[in-house]
């Protein structure tokens, strides 16, 4: 007898119906753009003396847990929210206080004078954060207005009214074994009924990617461009310590002709954020990020602020960086998508959440309006023509070039940048486009040779296993594995054979492996417990045949203060 999984289908048919929620809005993310959002919309309605009910679907086990970004943020978005932030506590400590931008070679760094740097690269007003304390406190805020906030609740599937608009979303089952049985411990998963629903899910998110080619809302758009960014937060020798210094690397360890480079800022309490971002678009299938990221801790201009560190977390998330031409339509019958579930990253600036909160806003704008005439599961038109009139597109119109340029090569990128930005100001009289989704990029392992990486000394430099150790990642192991393959022959037929399985290699968490059977045959390996949520695998597989799915509430990383 052949042990079939059971579908959540039969185990709604078995155990149901789920119980319901009725909410005016229900927001799919506790990042930035859906705190925002959650925010702007109680502010309204506190202004205007009327109730709106709103509540935020969390994955992750509390709010923060899954939050990871650089970062250096820029108040303005906050400072609309909430202009007393200062006096609210909101932990934006560490002004910054010197812009440092190198050129990496091997053995050494050449500083690009700051009179030649463009406005992107120069940080003056900003402040260097734990995005992931940004959010807490957001949340903080958030509940003290009377928004719901459901942390440990991944919004697992979509559901739609009779006409095919948005009615809000339904949350996984709990409780189900590896066959996807249920236990003891079973739980039916919930719905949530909403006249608007908001998604605010970060790069790459699941529901947004069924969104996107539901209502085609890429169409005539330029393809999406991503990139992994690999983090780490180290407590250094307060000797080498500067609160508030902000250094961004090119060039080594890298090619010239792949997009990526590092930040390394100085928050306050002795600590440092260093990390590496790399664009998904390469095309040598040896490359692994992960390697890239410890090998250029080595560089001396950069290894010398580590002497005598201690590393303290680790983690790793995609990033949505192809920009205005890339930006999908943000709205469609029942809800919109907001922050990086759309894509309003600069990338040239290498910030996301002041963008991602301005976004959040402008929706609740017009969700609020909407709702105060009595309207729901229509179109939000009134959030993109918000978007078009505000600064935040002004910004990304500016940068509009910088990631197109960047892709024709470190060299030629970095001069056509410097031209676009510091003579035309970001108003050439030019538009490009990607032309490539990055998963078309990769070319087969025979037109390569293998990278040979150096073992890690454990003191600067680890190896993944490690790394995710101190992210604090944890899955229940009797669970569905969220990291589904449409056709499970592929990574071995395909991805090893013609491209040296590359997934091994681009995920920063040691979630793939080739292994030998007990025949001594080739199979993929799936350790899902590892999974950072990252979403690199999502994106970068060739023939996007893994399909990251929601897993059970609460499974992840714990990121402290990332």
């Amino acid at each position: 007898m052949t042990n079939t999984p059971t579908s959540d289908s039969s185990l709604l048919e078995q155990y149901g119906p789920r119980e319901a929620m009725e909410y005016d809005v229900v927001i799919v993310g506790g990042g930035p753009a859906g705190l925002a959002a959650a925010i702007r919309l109680k502010q309204l309605a506190a202004e205007k003396n009327s109730e709106v009910s709103v509540c935020i679907l969390e994955k992750g086990g509390e709010l923060g847990a899954h939050i990871l970004s650089g970062a250096v943020m820029d108040p303005q978005a906050i400072t609309e929210l909430f202009p007393d932030w200062k006096e609210r506590g909101a932990p934006l400590n560490t002004a910054v206080s010197e812009d440092r931008f190198l050129f990496l070679t091997e053995k050494k760094a050449y500083k690009t004078p700051n009179f030649v740097l463009p406005a992107c690269f120069q940080n003056h007003g900003n402040y260097v954060v734990s995005l992931a304390n940004v959010v807490r406190w957001l949340g903080q805020q958030a509940e003290a207005l009377g928004v719901e906030v459901f942390p440990g609740f991944p919004a697992a599937e979509i559901l739609y009214n009779d006409d095919g608009s948005v009615k809000g979303v339904a949350t996984g089952n709990m409780g189900v074994n590896r066959a996807g049985e249920p236990t003891a411990a079973f739980q039916l998963g919930m719905e949530l009924h909403a006249k608007y629903t908001l998604f605010a899910e970060g790069s790459r998110g699941n529901l947004g990617k069924q969104l996107l080619q539901k209502f085609k809302l890429e169409e005539g758009k330029a393809p999406q461009s991503y990139a992994i960014g690999i983090k780490e937060l180290w407590e250094i020798d307060p000797a080498l310590h500067q609160p508030g210094l902000v250094i961004h690397t090119a060039g080594w360890p890298l090619a010239s002709d792949t997009y990526g480079g590092s930040f390394l800022y100085h928050l306050e309490d002795n600590q440092v954020a260093v990390g590496y971002v790399v664009g998904l678009a390469y095309d040598n299938p040896y490359l692994s990020p992960f390697e890239e990221f410890q090998r250029y801790k080595t560089h001396p201009a950069i290894s010398r602020f580590f002497e005598g560190g201690k590393r303290i977390s680790y983690g790793a998330r995609a990033i949505t960086a192809g920009g205005l031409q890339s930006l999908p339509k943000l709205v469609f019958p029942g809800g919109a998508l907001i922050g990086c579930d759309a894509g309003f990253l600069n990338a040239s600036r290498i910030k996301g959440s002041h963008a991602a909160m301005k976004s959040g806003m402008m929706a609740a704008d017009a969700a609020f309006v909407a709702l105060n005439e009595g309207r729901q599961a229509d179109e939000l038109s009134d959030y993109p023509i918000a978007f078009k009139q505000s600064w935040l597109h002004e910004e990304l119109h500016v940068a509009r070039n910088f990631k197109p340029w960047m892709s024709k090569g470190l060299y030629t990128g970095s001069l056509m940048v410097g031209i676009d930005q510091l003579i035309f100001r970001g108003k050439a009289p030019w538009t490009l486009r990607n032309t490539h989704a990055d998963h078309t990029c990769l070319r087969p392992a025979s037109e390569f040779q293998p990278i040979v990486y150096p073992k890690p000394d454990n003191k600067l430099t680890f190896d993944r296993l490690s790394s995710v150790f101190i992210s604090n990642t944890n899955h229940s192991e009797d669970q569905p594995i969220h990291l589904t393959l449409k056709d499970p022959t592929v990574p071995v037929q395909v991805n090893l054979a013609q491209y040296a399985g590359p997934e091994s290699r681009y995920c920063p968490a040691a979630v793939y492996e080739f292994v030998k059977t007990d025949a001594g045959e080739d199979r993929l390996q799936i350790n899902a417990q590892n999974c950072v949520h990252c979403k690199t695998c999502d994106i970068k597989d060739l023939t996007q045949n893994i399909v990251w799915v929601t897993p059970e509430g609460g499974g992840g990383p714990n990121y402290p203060n990332m």
